[in-house]
């Protein structure tokens, strides 16, 4: 069965979606895809959404 995890990140900065990839994904975690909210007053995000995904048996 195939089972998603959806991690939200607050700070969105290079370092930190680094990380949460690194820890996740050391974890059996595979990354399938990261969405980011955007701000309308600037162009960095204000919010990112990382999504991975495991097969439990």
């Amino acid at each position: 069965m195939l089972t998603y995890k959806v991690v939200e990140i607050n700070t969105v900065t290079d370092e930190e979606l680094e990380s949460v990839i690194n820890e996740w994904t050391k974890q059996g975690w595979t990354l399938d895809g990261i969405h980011f909210a955007m701000r309308e007053a600037s162009k960095r995000p204000a919010m990112a959404f990382i999504l991975f995904t495991r097969e439990d048996k």
